[in-house]
């Protein structure tokens, strides 16, 4: 299950998701590589947003959605940002890291 943000996007607005990536152990750790994919609760991709690469990826990211990435079209919707990608440790190298995180974009009558 994923884990669920308590603050709501506003469609079409935007919506920057703060990532801290960490190992096994708790510790902070940059991933060696890092994508992510959103869709909502039936798997299907929102946006053409699938296997976005974060080139470079440090120990914390920041994830802007927006426009049609927020987009409604009748009443609120829930979203789900994917994230997978490896990292080092004391433990190995291509270690997986994978974490959902759920959200839910309000619908803005006016808009």
């Amino acid at each position: 299950m994923p884990a669920i943000i308590s603050a709501a996007a506003r469609e079409g607005s935007t919506f920057v998701i703060t990532c801290a990536f960490k190992d096994e152990t708790g510790t902070a750790v940059a991933p060696t590589t890092m994508a992510w994919t959103l869709t909502d609760t039936g798997g299907t991709v929102i946006n053409s947003r699938t296997d976005v690469a974060i080139s470079s990826p440090s120990a914390t990211e920041n994830i802007v959605l927006g426009g049609a990435d927020l987009a409604v079209i009748n009443g609120d919707r829930i979203l789900i940002l994917t994230l997978e990608g490896t990292y080092t440790s004391t433990n190995g190298a291509g270690l997986a890291l994978k974490e959902q995180v759920q959200f839910t974009v309000k619908d803005l009558k006016a808009v």
